[in-house]
């Protein structure tokens, strides 16, 4: 989850615009999916603009994304 979350914070992320939204890393699908689900649905990550249902879209943080990768050391796995 966190290499995920600095992923998004490190601008190399997309997401599907869908109520479970696919990750996209470095414009490869991650592995973790239902990690992917968690992280929009906890409100970490967000679509940075509007889009199609289905189109992929940059993916940012959200408020709580920058504040929980804040709290965890740099070297933490």
């Amino acid at each position: 989850m966190l290499a995920m979350l600095r992923a998004v914070s490190q601008h190399r992320a997309e997401m599907t615009c869908s109520c479970e939204p696919d990750l996209y890393i470095d414009g490869v699908t991650c592995c973790d999916q239902v990690t992917a689900h968690d992280l929009a649905r906890y409100r970490l990550i967000h679509p940075m603009r509007l889009g199609a249902i289905g189109q992929r879209v940059p993916a940012g943080l959200t408020a709580a994304g920058h504040a929980l990768l804040a709290a965890v050391p740099a070297d933490a796995a």
